[in-house]
């Protein structure tokens, strides 16, 4: 039987790009899938965009990090962001800006004018925003492809329909017995399983973490006028919507965290109605029809911040997960801090002012 350096659990966007960067470091890695295809969960469902403060201050490094390698190979679409707030959100406004102060995230404070400009219809109560011009639309398939293309020409094994049910380790190494009844052996295993991670956790014997799944709703309107396509992307400050156009139509959600069970997620109809609501708030316009309605779990650790590095507690664990929603558009540089975690490799230009000590499962135990 073949022992391969690392084994990751996880296929989305996650262990697809440690995948990659694990084998071109010259590791010998298998990639496990418990669904019929790779990205069928979060990654697959993301409207994700590449937004420099989504996630707070500590996700900034990771964030700008990444920006290179996604403009660079064209994954990002221009889009730019408008947290909007009215005159009772002037502090919260003010917070944001405090909060973000020093971190190298590019943002701007505008009024009324300047907004109505970017947002057509935009009803008269909000007056104030955070502009953030360099956020940018991020074509998840195309930067998951790529991934499992690198990984797929590194050496990487892909096994999909491949749960882990069993785990054992002895001698040094992880013998891991799959739903498919076949068995593989590896020297590290890497949960890199997303809404599953705990699940996992508790099935190699480690201390769960406490990584909750939270349900997030999307909703494509048809909208009567039809968005203009160069619109921004907007978000309340206060954190109860967001919306962009594509291709003509109104992507759409109530920015829900619902803690779910990891499981296959399903929108609920009160929070598709709570979104158009809000969105009917904002805009003046038409809601023609809900065209497609769905749902993805993002998965975070209790200190919302993501979970990279060697479990402290079980010999040859690793973990690569807590991404929550932010975990598409940091994928360049995690991956590559991670890889470089993994192997005790040096720093390069892309990690080097990256404080991987915040992001260590240690601070758990």
């Amino acid at each position: 039987m073949t022992t391969y350096d690392y084994a990751i659990i996880g296929a989305g966007i996650a262990g697809a790009s440690l995948a990659a960067e694990l084998g071109e470091a010259g590791a010998s890695v298998l990639l496990l899938e418990a669904e019929d295809h790779p990205g069928y969960h979060s990654t697959g469902r993301s409207a994700a965009f590449w937004e420099e403060c989504y996630g707070g201050p500590q996700l900034v490094p990771l964030t700008l990090a990444s920006g290179a390698h996604l403009r660079d190979n064209g994954f990002l679409r221009p889009r730019g962001a408008l947290y909007i707030g009215r005159a009772q959100d002037k502090a919260a406004l003010d917070s944001f800006m405090d909060r973000f102060a020093g971190t190298g995230a590019t943002i701007e404070r505008i009024g009324r004018e300047p907004i109505a400009a970017r947002v057509a219809g935009l009803r008269e109560k909000w007056t104030d925003a955070i502009w953030e011009p360099a956020c940018a639309d991020i074509d998840v398939a195309r930067l998951h492809e790529h991934y499992l293309a690198r990984a797929n020409k590194a050496g990487t094994t892909l096994v999909c329909r491949s749960a882990v049910i069993q785990a054992d380790r002895t001698g040094g190494a992880w013998s891991l017995e799959c739903s498919n009844g076949n068995t593989y052996a590896s020297c590290t295993l890497v949960n890199a399983a997303g809404a599953w991670a705990d699940t996992i956790a508790e099935l190699v014997g480690a201390r769960p973490l406490g990584i909750q799944p939270l349900r997030r709703t999307v909703a494509q309107l048809r909208t009567d006028p039809a968005p203009l396509p160069d619109q921004p992307l907007v978000l309340d400050i206060s954190g109860s919507f967001y919306f962009k156009p594509e291709a003509g139509r109104v992507w759409l959600s109530p920015h829900d965290e619902e803690p779910s069970a990891p499981c296959d997620a399903a929108p609920e109809e009160l929070a598709v109605a709570q979104a158009i609501d809000r969105f009917q708030q904002v805009v003046d316009c038409n809601v023609v029809a809900v065209e497609r309605k769905w749902a993805g779990l993002r998965s975070f650790a209790p200190d919302r911040l993501p979970v990279y590095g060697m479990d402290p507690q079980v010999e040859g664990l690793a973990w690569f997960a807590g991404q929550g929603g932010f975990g598409i558009q940091t994928s360049p540089a995690a991956a590559r801090l991670a890889a470089q975690l993994l192997t005790g490799s040096p720093r390069d230009a892309v990690t080097e002012g990256i404080d991987a000590a915040i992001y260590s499962p240690g601070r758990f135990a």
